[in-house]
């Protein structure tokens, strides 16, 4: 894949997703059009050091290609970030910054023909929202999808009533969110024993998996264990 170029971005609007995670709409002036596959990345070029490895932050695109230049990044701050810390404190509306991209592998297969899991926490929702809604507006064929999304508390479930409404526009599509730490509606603990109920009657499938280090190294253990090959399963590591 060619390396993108370095492009200038324009933080267009700045909106409270959650308590701690904000939503970033950026233009790139230059372009008409900012192509790219949803569950791609940008890395952003931040005044925070001198070394790349310093500098250089990658977030996954929260939103779905439709034909103009803008899109949309989901950030959380991190404690003791460098990079989120400068991004929630120096970053306003109307903020210039440096980023490349889009570039990234972690992107739907060619042709759908198995059940889908996507199984994120925190921000790792963002390539799956990308990828829901680019299947809805393109009309994509698809076996059952399902999003596994986990977080601590009902405050943090980014696109909560969005993900609800595509449960109910996107033909087999199941939204299972689940708490690790408040009692709700919905279902409580971690991830994997949402998804491994579902994996009951091992089903074909492929997955998917954005998230933590942590849960994302449980869930390929785990998912080995169920018999499943280690070429199905497709991660991005956050953290």
């Amino acid at each position: 894949m060619a390396v993108q170029p370095w492009r200038k971005g324009v933080v267009l609007q700045i909106l409270q997703e959650a308590p701690a995670t904000h939503r970033y709409l950026i233009q790139v002036p230059e372009l008409e059009r900012f192509d790219f596959e949803p569950g791609q990345f940008v890395t952003l070029d931040l005044p925070i050091g001198e070394k790349n490895v310093d500098r250089w932050r990658s977030y996954s695109i929260a939103s779905w290609p439709d034909g103009t230049n803008i899109f949309e990044l989901v950030i959380v701050l991190a404690e003791g970030g460098k990079g989120t810390d400068y991004i929630f404190h120096e970053i306003r509306e109307g903020s210039e910054f440096t980023f490349r991209g889009a570039q990234g592998k972690f992107t739907l297969p060619e042709i759908i023909d198995r059940d889908l899991f996507l199984i994120c926490t925190g921000t790792g929702i963002a390539p799956f929202r990308s990828m829901a809604h680019h299947i809805l507006n393109n009309k994509i064929a698809h076996q059952n999808i399902h999003v596994v999304f986990g977080c601590r508390t009902k405050t943090d479930l980014l696109y909560y009533d969005e993900l609800i409404s595509l449960s109910k526009s996107i033909d087999r599509f199941h939204y299972h969110p689940t708490l690790s730490r408040e009692a709700w509606e919905g279902e409580t603990g971690y991830v994997h024993q949402v998804y491994q109920k579902l994996l009951t009657d091992k089903p074909s499938a492929y997955f998917f998996l954005c998230g933590w280090k942590n849960m994302i190294t449980d869930a390929r253990h785990k998912l080995m264990e169920l018999g499943y090959d280690k070429k199905d399963v497709h991660f991005e590591l956050y953290g």
